[in-house]
């Protein structure tokens, strides 16, 4: 019964839109061993009916997991039955998405941070303000294409050649259905090139910016137009299910750990690293600006999280301390506008074991010195589903912290220097 709903899943999904009509949110906190157990059985048998938001950690950290109507009952029944906390934090998923539907196409005049935008829009944008900043910003098509031929597109902003060995690199939607993450990017983007702040100034002019808003641009689309929720690519492993975790397929540390086997895992790695187009031509773009790099950030949604390295182990980096307190500085900055309140620590002991991330990959092959992957608002209230009125302000919190991040890192190179 299981392989007919994923086949017919997989059919629908082909030619169709697909909706969340009574779709519930909960958010459920395991008390005791055995309900975290329980819970973490629920997620791996990957039941498409129990569609698990984030994943099953340990005791007393909260779960988002959705589930249709007609499983409800049978949800809240197992959670009370365990002594489960639980409560609904969504009760209707489409109302929600269909909010977030931009009614019309923006243009290069009307882009901006009070709406999600898609791929289309996003890539205009990026050719205008490579127009309108002719000397500062060089506009980039990596090579190779995604899986359905579609090419990725970046900018370079650069105010000095001095700055060619002073790079930071910035990913986004490499999830796809990590809408404000791609907004945050391009926020930031604009900052760089606009803001009359001091500080912000100071960072900008002092770095060259490699900026790819939307890494995943075949998931990010079919999240646009067919699926919401998506969060894959859309290569086909299986005849049942598409697609792979972009940011499971980088090769280092591959499939090691906090990975799945199975086409239809929504962690699962691929058939080997760097399977997915996508995350190919990134890596190939990425070799070629390596060495100049001293800065790796990626962004993700959600949990309110400041990331270190390394998701496949335990073992903390080389300059681990320096960069666990620069990251408290950073976190006490952004909560310093909204009190938006973050935690800082590494992938595998702050929110679960991932191997095969890109953030592992860069540290772990270039050995850059600062590489942080964020995990935006909320945490949970919205999860994915992050309102557009949040978007401006997740924006300004982030630059705040962003900036704090290249300010102690000089100060700290100029401490020790």
């Amino acid at each position: 019964m299981k392989l007919l709903i994923l086949f017919i899943l997989s059919v629908c999904s082909v030619g169709e839109k697909i909706r969340y009509d009574g779709f519930k949110l909960y958010k459920i906190t395991p008390t005791t061993r055995q309900a975290a157990d329980a819970l973490h059985d629920l997620e791996l048998a990957e039941n498409p009916d129990f569609n698990f938001w984030n994943p099953v950690r340990q005791v007393g950290k909260p779960v988002n997991v959705m589930v249709p109507p007609y499983q409800t009952s049978y949800l809240e029944t197992m959670a009370s039955s365990l002594g489960m906390d639980f409560n609904v934090v969504m009760e209707d998923v489409q109302k929600q998405i269909d909010l977030q539907q931009p009614a019309t196409r923006a243009t290069n005049d009307s882009f901006g941070w009070t709406r999600y935008h898609t791929l289309d829009e996003i890539n205009d944008w990026l050719r205008n303000i490579s127009t309108r900043f002719p000397e500062i910003v060089t506009f980039i098509e990596a090579e190779g294409k995604s899986y359905e031929g579609r090419s990725i597109y970046g900018i370079r902003i650069s105010y000095s050649p001095d700055n060619v060995n002073n790079s930071v690199f910035l990913e986004s939607n490499i999830h796809s259905n990590e809408w404000i993450t791609s907004a945050v990017s391009t926020y930031i983007v604009n900052e760089l090139l606009t803001s009359s702040d001091v500080t912000v100034r100071q960072v900008a002019e002092s770095h060259d910016w490699y900026f790819f808003p939307v890494f995943n641009p075949d998931g990010f689309v079919y999240a646009h137009t067919a699926d919401r929720l998506w969060r894959k690519t859309r290569v086909p492993h299986s005849i049942l299910c598409l697609g792979a975790d972009p940011n499971r397929n980088w090769a280092h540390s591959w499939n090691s750990i906090g990975t799945s086997n199975s086409p239809c895992s929504e962690i699962y790695s691929g058939p080997e690293p760097f399977s997915e187009p996508m995350c190919r031509s990134m890596s190939q773009f990425i070799s070629t600006v390596a060495e100049s790099l001293v800065g790796y950030i990626s962004f993700h949604s959600y949990s309110q999280l400041l990331l270190l390295p390394y998701g496949h182990t335990g073992e903390h980096l080389e300059n681990y301390q320096q960069m666990y307190d620069i990251g408290l500085k950073a976190v006490d900055a952004l909560a310093a506008r909204y009190g938006t309140h973050y935690y800082v620590g590494t992938i595998y002991e702050t929110i679960y074991p991932a191997s095969g991330t890109s953030a592992d990959w860069v540290k772990g092959t270039f050995h850059t010195p600062i590489v942080y992957s964020y995990e935006l608002r909320d945490r949970g209230e919205y999860g994915f589903l992050l309102p557009p009125e949040q978007i401006l302000p997740t924006a300004e919190e982030t630059l705040d912290s962003f900036v704090t991040i290249f300010i102690e890192y000089q100060n700290s190179l100029n401490n020790t220097g």
